[in-house]
Parts: C-alpha cells; structure tokens; sequence
C-alpha cells in the first residue's frame, strides 16, 4: 500500500532526508520518499497514517493526509 503526505516546511535536500528517516523509523514502511518541490512524501508498506503524520511532525515539519 502506498500513502501519501502532504508536508510543508521542507527548504532543502536536508529536509528531505530527515523526513524520509523519520517515515522509515515508524514499523511497517518499507520505503519512504520526499519530495520538497512538490511538498509531499509517498510511503510504502502497512504502517498507519496517523503514524506516519505524527513521525513527521515529530521531525519537526508540518503534515496531513
């Protein structure tokens, strides 16, 4: 299954790569991409949104469904 996120807040190739190791922290992703010129993140695997969310809020950027 794959999700994907709206997140805000990400400037640079940095931004990038903490939301990516933020969405690949939570249990059941396989694989997490960002996008900041698009202002999204698509993850694959079982893992729930409201987790997902709250992993990348918890990073420090802002994030919906």
């Amino acid at each position: 299954m794959t999700t994907t996120l709206i997140v805000e807040g990400m400037t640079c190739g940095g931004c990038e790569q903490n939301v990516i190791d933020a969405l690949e922290a939570v249990d059941g992703v396989s694989k997490a991409n960002a996008d900041r010129e698009a202002n999204t993140a698509s993850v694959e695997g079982s893992a729930k949104t409201d987790a997902l969310v709250g992993a990348v809020e918890d990073a420090g950027y802002d994030a919906s469904a």
